[in-house]
């Protein structure tokens, strides 16, 4: 059964870290309907006023991000003393866990800036496990072609027998970079009860079987349930990122960078922060706490 468009939303412009300027396809607005995902940016910009500000140190726990770059670079480092710096075509799949405190500092390339952040819910067991990441440079990358006119970059999951260098993720995901050739046609098999979605990066596309309504770059598509998608490219072709991975059907406690499973984990996170007792592994960094009043705002619980 093909999976029926269940919605289709437009990114929002909005401003995130020291001044970016960026798109959200989806955030705490939508939780839990993207389960296990929590938020999609788009950081695409011609204009260095927009994002050299870049994302000082801040702290994440009970997520993982995962940062996929097309343009540019961000220079990064976090308190476990991880450091370098990732390119265009280079993932950079971090996990939380208990606590990691780090900045993300974009540089442009030929004044361009392009790239998207995902972040993935942990689910509640894991919420408090040992942080790290998995850095892919663009070369570890393969490209699965799984039908005529169709090319994809498998990053995590699985494609016509092409595995993704990222690996180990708890809510199974697919993540893929795929692009289609003018009117091209796909039909894209995903498990059952998982959570898929595609967001157009270039071109348009349709996702019904009748072929009706045509989704253009920098729109989200959600679908229903089923065990495949269907895609056709418009006239100039397409290029979308392809995403699934299965839900955690948890409570969401969310306050900014921090995404527990309730209220009270989530002030004592907050309350660690403050007080300096907030990571368990590596060397404390000491970004400016956010006041109660803050933390109060930027607050969040879902069911």
């Amino acid at each position: 059964m093909f999976r029926a468009v269940e919605e289709v939303l437009e990114a929002q412009p909005t401003i995130e870290g020291a001044g970016v300027h960026l798109r959200r396809a989806f955030g705490h607005r939508e939780v839990p309907r993207l389960d296990p995902f929590l938020l999609l940016d788009d950081f695409r910009s011609e204009n260095p006023a927009e994002y050299v500000a870049g994302f000082p140190w801040h702290p994440h726990r009970g997520i993982e991000t995962v940062t996929y770059m097309l343009d540019g670079r961000v220079d990064h480092e976090d308190s476990l003393g991880n450091k370098g710096s990732i390119g265009p075509g280079d993932v950079q799949w971090m996990t939380s866990g208990s606590g990691i405190i780090h900045q993300e500092m974009p540089k442009m390339g030929d004044s361009k800036m392009g790239g998207f952040q995902l972040w993935v819910n942990l689910p509640q067991a894991r919420k408090m496990s040992d942080p790290g990441y998995q850095e892919v440079a663009d070369r570890r990358i393969p490209e699965a072609t799984p039908a005529r006119g169709v090319r994809a970059r498998v990053i995590a999951g699985e494609l016509a027998g092409v595995q993704g260098p990222v690996r180990e993720i708890s809510v199974q995901p697919q993540f893929l970079d795929v692009r289609l050739e003018p009117r091209a046609e796909y039909t894209h098999p995903t498990v059952p009860g998982h959570t898929v979605f595609s967001y157009l990066l270039e071109g348009s596309a349709t996702f019904d079987e009748q072929a009706a309504d045509r989704v253009d770059n920098g729109n989200l598509v959600l679908f229903g349930d089923g065990a495949s998608v269907r895609l056709r490219a418009g006239e100039r072709g397409a290029r979308m990122l392809l995403i699934s991975g299965r839900p955690l059907k948890e409570p969401v406690a969310w306050w900014g960078p921090i995404v527990m499973t309730n209220r009270k984990e989530l002030e004592t996170a907050v309350e660690e922060f403050q007080n300096g007792t907030f990571l368990r592994h590596g060397n404390p960094r000491k970004p400016a706490p956010p006041s109660a009043a803050d933390a109060e705002r930027a607050a969040h619980s879902y069911k």
